[in-house]
């Protein structure tokens, strides 16, 4: 892997995991010490997050972290709804007694973080859980194409995770998914997948509309 694809990749990692947050002006200097890289090579991780749609460049300003409206993350749910019900049918479809396996056990840990209030853990488990379920639909198209738009409204997702009541409320939505995955039930998969989408989708819309007052 080249030094460029190595930084772009901790970078990306970084403006995820909230370090560098949205608006988050990114200082060359700073990112060159904190990677030991050159200017050149993280102009480079610029212009690769930039055509993700995670950072911006302007002339003369730099790049920052992209901000993401609830407007914004609406439509990026409702395109990412048709890809994740995709994957979810195709799943269901594709599932060996090992995925299942592995999926039944994803749930039996969301259950164990509701119960115990444990909403970081919850939220790490639903990543999980949609990344479990991306690869066993076996579709890789799908799948790169879902990772970026989930990458572009990560932090709406997060903040989505600690709305009172939230996790008890996609649990069994979750647990629907998983349900039809491992009856081997395309139909039902993509009907569950689509129920939770449409939830989350809900969830951001009742936002947009809090903030446009």
């Amino acid at each position: 892997m080249s030094q460029a694809n190595t930084v772009t990749d901790a970078l990306r990692q970084d403006i995820l995991n909230g370090y560098f947050p949205p608006g988050a002006r990114l200082v060359e200097a700073v990112v060159c010490d904190r990677y030991e890289i050159s200017r050149a090579s993280a102009r480079a991780a610029f212009l690769a997050l930039s055509a993700e749609g995670l950072v911006e460049r302007e002339t003369n300003r730099g790049a920052t972290v992209r901000r993401v409206s609830p407007e914004e993350a609406v439509q990026i749910t409702e395109a990412r709804a048709v890809l994740e019900c995709l994957i979810a049918s195709e799943a269901a479809k594709n599932a060996t007694d090992a995925d299942k396996a592995e999926l039944v056990d994803i749930g039996e840990k969301m259950q164990a973080a509701v119960a115990e209030g444990d909403v970081m853990r919850y939220s790490e488990l639903n990543t999980s859980l949609h990344r479990k379920v991306g690869e066993t639909s076996r579709h890789d198209v799908a799948r790169e194409l879902i990772r970026l738009l989930r990458n572009r409204a990560v932090h709406h997702q997060y903040k989505i995770s600690l709305v009172p009541g939230r996790p008890a409320e996609s649990l069994g939505q979750h647990l629907a998914i998983i349900e039809a995955v491992v009856a081997s039930d395309p139909e039902a998969a993509d009907r569950a997948m689509r129920a939770h989408l449409d939830s989350v989708i809900s969830v951001l819309r009742n936002w947009r509309e809090i903030n446009a007052y």
